[in-house]
């Protein structure tokens, strides 16, 4: 397959990461050029709020992002990039979060940047913000993203800001007429595009400013004390409001590409208004939906409704992540635990399916795209594609689940030996991992809910007929011909059934304890047919 193959398949392919890319591509006809009509480096941006930790909104809109990133790199023929992630950690501190320590601490210095906080952790950072940044690069690290970490305290402070704020400074009125109209008269009172930070207390200020010389950057305000200050703007001595900033740092940083939460419509229409009042454009990008609990209920950390990160991954693989993240970011998605199993398998499905697929289906393949997450791959190369999970995760789940709440990752691979060749951890990295993962989920949301019922008269009769059945199947029988053994032991009359789903229904209540379970032939196949054979005389004793 060849470079130009993939170039013509990502100009028309319908997935929406590429979508997304075509859009940028319209926009730089010829690619992104300077002054000099040198190519330079497509830019793409997320944001960081350092008040708080890295959390799972962090993780999705970086990999969305760098989703839309890559397929640009593909149509584009490989056209450089950039994926820059600015921590806003200038911004000063409104309110202490709950989960932090020394809260007593600081809360004497609320209003200040947090990049000139002192660190409340147990870690050798000098500020709360340089903590909470470490631990986004950590984050960002750990998932193997490809990113330049930008300070907005870092910008400010050394000046590299200055030649923006000065266009901030000389479109003030104009930046005003904009804003002033989206606010509620109370705040109209207080707003001024420009936050000076106070020379006696070094909080940033929410006050009125007077532009005194915008080519010199000094502005006039009155300070906490009452008294009147003229002072310089520039060098961090000042921070502009949220959406001037938001269009400021566009235009300084020349970002191209942004997406953000749809609770961030407003504020996307306002700063697009400013940037080009600076001079520049709003950048390309989607707005995404938020995702929602269990009930369907925004996530709120405050209520700690939703599912962190490291819950996911304590149950699930980090690719299960990015594969359920990855459709229509468009529509909202519920995220809690329940969705962890299906998307662990969904996933190796969808890779093992990308071996097959013609590359216009493979571009609309969430494998495909994850696998190519990165770093940048010549022609259309997805390390791994094709590989399959010897066990699906369910199959794991249900055999963990009969082994009981204190199954150990060993007895799991003695069981795994009936099923698979050579099994052995080393083999088969990626399962080991997953075993663990669904030994942790059986201990917590499994075991605690399996309840096995006693059969009923049919059911009881049918369950005989399966052993004695069991009881004379070679011991190499396969999973499919066990699998027509229970089927047409589940179509015989004289048991009662209904239909097939009444007979599996049975069996799964019987001998798992749950209502719904995996294909009996490959169960049966892992966990052995004397053991199975053993539930089943403990399901008949029950009669």
């Amino acid at each position: 397959m060849t470079d130009t193959a993939l170039i013509e398949a990502a100009r028309t392919s319908k997935a929406w990461p590429f979508q997304e890319a075509q859009r940028l591509a319209k926009r730089l006809r010829d690619g992104k050029r300077g002054s000099d009509g040198e190519l330079l480096p497509v830019l793409f941006e997320t944001g960081y709020g350092p008040s708080g930790l890295p959390h799972i909104g962090t993780f999705q809109e970086v990999l969305r992002t760098t989703l839309v990133r890559r397929a640009y790199e593909a149509l584009s023929g490989g056209a450089p990039t950039r994926l820059v992630a600015f921590s806003d950690d200038m911004d000063g501190l409104r309110k202490v979060p709950d989960n932090v320590p020394q809260q007593d601490m600081l809360a004497e210095h609320l209003g200040k940047p947090l990049s000139r906080i002192p660190n409340p952790f147990n870690s050798p950072y000098d500020s709360f913000a340089a903590h909470n940044n470490a631990m986004l690069r950590e984050f960002l690290d750990r998932f193997g993203f490809d990113y330049e970490f930008v300070s907005s305290s870092d910008r400010y402070n050394s000046g590299a800001f200055d030649d923006a704020l000065r266009g901030v400074l000389r479109n003030f009125d104009a930046i005003l007429d904009i804003m002033l109209p989206t606010l509620r008269e109370e705040r109209r009172k207080t707003y001024s595009p420009v936050m000076p930070v106070s020379p006696t207390t070094g909080a940033v200020l929410q006050v009125p400013i007077e532009v005194v010389d915008a080519e010199a950057g000094t502005i006039r305000f009155t300070d906490e004390d009452g008294s009147t200050v003229e002072q310089s703007a520039l060098g961090g001595m000042s921070k502009c409001q949220w959406k001037v900033d938001w269009a400021m740092r566009w235009v300084a940083l020349g970002v191209d590409y942004e997406m953000y939460g749809k609770d961030l419509t407003d504020s996307g229409v306002q700063s697009g208004k400013i940037a080009r009042v600076l001079g520049g454009n709003k950048p390309e990008g989607l707005i995404y939906e938020l995702f929602l609990d269990e009930n369907g209920e925004k996530i709120s950390k405050s209520k700690g409704n939703g599912l962190t990160i490291e819950e996911w991954l304590d149950y699930g693989s980090e690719e299960s992540l990015g594969f359920y993240i990855f459709p229509n970011p468009k529509s909202a998605k519920q995220l809690h635990v329940g969705v962890i199993p299906r998307a662990v398998d969904d996933y190796w499905q969808f890779r093992e399916r990308l071996a097959e697929q013609p590359l216009d289906k493979q571009l609309g393949n969430p494998a495909w795209n994850l696998l190519r997450l990165n770093e940048r791959h010549e022609g259309t190369e997805a390390p791994g594609a094709g590989d399959a999970l010897p066990v699906p995760f369910s199959l794991l789940l249900n055999l963990i689940g009969v082994l009981g709440a204190e199954a150990s990752k060993d007895a799991v691979w003695s069981y795994l030996d009936n099923y698979i060749e050579n099994a052995d951890p080393a083999a088969h990295p990626e399962l080991d991992l997953l075993i663990d993962k669904a030994i942790n989920y059986n201990r917590v949301f499994i075991a605690p809910t399996l309840k096995k019922r006693a059969p009923e008269d049919g059911e009881a009769a049918a369950l005989k007929a399966l052993d004695a059945e069991l009881a004379e199947v070679a011991e190499d029988i396969s999973a499919e011909d066990l699998q027509t053994i229970v089927y047409e032991i589940g179509k015989r009359e004289e048991f009662g059934f209904e239909n097939l789903r009444d007979w599996f229904k049975a069996l799964y209540q019987t001998l798992l304890g749950s209502d719904q379970g995996p294909r009996m032939g490959s169960f049966i196949t892992l966990y052995g047919i004397e053991p199975s054979r053993k539930l089943i005389a403990e399901a008949l004793a029950k009669a």
